[in-house]
């Protein structure tokens, strides 16, 4: 097991180093969306529309952080359950999203997904969604505002804490 300090968007080459079990540290832009959020997306690709952030190399956190105490970028920011998002995520794989964070294990669907566009399901600790949140440095909702915590968000964040779950070469954290 190693540890890696990535910088986003990711490329091919980090995804490919990476193996189920590693800790990975991300810094950069990441964006928050749950099951809501990813209805629109598809539905607004299947209009011919675009998302309302670049997909190449992308990070998708699956969150719904609570609103930000005075002072804070954010409020507790914890992964949601992945499964609700396994229905979407093979496409957006398939349109550059390289990770995606949230908690839980994954459809085969979606860890044939990961093997076959090379990116990794990377794990956050849940319940720690208040430490996390010490690791976003800033917040802004980027769209569908009329979802509330579920809108999508764009994040800036610092040494973000994971694991890899699902490496892009079929391996799983969960069945070691």
């Amino acid at each position: 097991m190693h540890t890696y300090s990535l910088q986003t968007p990711l490329k091919q080459e980090d995804i490919l180093q990476l193996k189920a079990g590693d800790a990975v540290q991300i810094s950069g832009r990441i964006y928050t969306a749950r099951d809501a959020a990813h209805k629109k997306f598809l539905e607004t690709l299947d209009s011919g529309g675009e998302l309302p952030f670049p997909l190449q190399g992308a990070v998708i956190y699956y969150v719904g952080p609570t609103p930000a105490p005075p002072g804070k970028a954010i409020g507790s920011a914890g992964p949601t359950t992945s499964y609700r998002m396994d229905s979407f995520a093979p496409r957006l794989h398939s349109l550059g999203v390289k990770a995606t964070i949230g908690k839980g294990k994954r459809s085969e669907e979606v860890k044939n997904s990961l093997q076959e566009y090379k990116a990794v399901y990377l794990g956050a600790t849940g319940g720690a969604g208040a430490l996390l949140s010490q690791r976003i440095k800033s917040c802004e909702v980027i769209a569908f505002e009329e979802l509330g915590p579920e809108a999508v968000r764009m994040l800036e964040v610092e040494d973000f804490p994971t694991l890899v779950v699902n490496d892009a070469y079929g391996n799983e954290l969960y069945t070691f």
